[in-house]
């Protein structure tokens, strides 16, 4: 028996990997128990609470926020029941989680941020919509943007507002962009469900061919959106690799 948890089951790519733990879990004989993240940290961790109240063989957790589940995660290592953590931190320090399963974010912001650049001739304004602040991947993800900006000294960041995951709250930062900046030639995003947001307000604003956007995630409605040309790229964050991983490595060390 086995519990996961991760960001929130309304970001395509949380939707993903719980499909593939589930999934992998029905052929190993592996019975999974999901705790919704709910792209909230007091959500995620009123769940946490109950998960560490209970008996598993194994847990997997990706953490909405650095920090945030300390101490319900650290009574379930205290147990000895091992704790995989997947794609973001859960403790800055050692708390004995068994292993860590993560992306390389730095690299993946980079290589979304440089095609971008690349593409308005390495000058322009440009705007970074993050993921949650306290999100280690997002973190890592800016990391790699701001790496990228320092090798182009023509282009300018408008803004690097967060968008916490949700498409709703991106929506409504793209619409005000909009009507601030009159000049924006890229947008760059944490994740693809953000950029598709964002694409939207553009597109309703009547703007699409104006600004470039790239994402993060590879996940099949932005595949689509680069084959069509409403992206201009995205990076693979293979999320059911992540899942998997943490299935196969927890069931391991139980």
């Amino acid at each position: 028996k086995a519990a996961f948890t991760n960001a929130g089951l309304g970001a395509t790519w949380c939707a993903q990997g719980k499909e593939a733990a589930e999934k992998w879990g029905k052929w190993l004989g592996i019975e999974v128990t999901w705790f919704d993240g709910g792209l909230s940290i007091d959500t995620q961790r009123k769940g946490v609470e109950d998960m560490a109240a209970r008996e598993w063989d194994f847990v997997a957790i990706q953490a909405f926020g650095i920090d945030t589940l300390v101490d319900p995660v650290s009574r379930m290592i205290e147990k000895g029941i091992p704790v995989i953590q997947m794609d973001t931190t859960i403790s800055k320090d050692d708390i004995g989680i068994t292993t860590f399963l993560e992306p390389d974010n730095i690299f993946m912001g980079e290589v979304v941020s440089e095609t971008l650049f690349k593409e308005i001739g390495g000058s322009g304004n440009v705007i970074m919509t993050q993921g949650a602040l306290g999100h280690t991947g997002a973190q890592k993800r800016a990391q790699g943007f701001k790496q990228a900006v320092a090798k182009y000294p023509n282009i300018t960041v408008l803004a690097e507002d967060s968008g916490d995951w949700d498409v709703n709250k991106v929506a409504s930062l793209w619409e005000d962009y909009l009507v601030k900046y009159p000049d924006i030639k890229a947008g760059y995003f944490h994740n693809d469900d953000m950029a598709l947001a964002a694409a939207k307000v553009i597109e309703n604003a009547g703007r699409q061919g104006e600004i470039v956007l790239g994402g993060i995630d590879a996940m099949p409605e932005a595949i689509r959106a680069v084959s069509e040309g409403t992206l201009l790229t995205s990076v693979r964050n293979p999320s059911s690799r992540i899942h998997w991983g943490a299935l196969l490595i927890g069931a391991m060390a139980a």
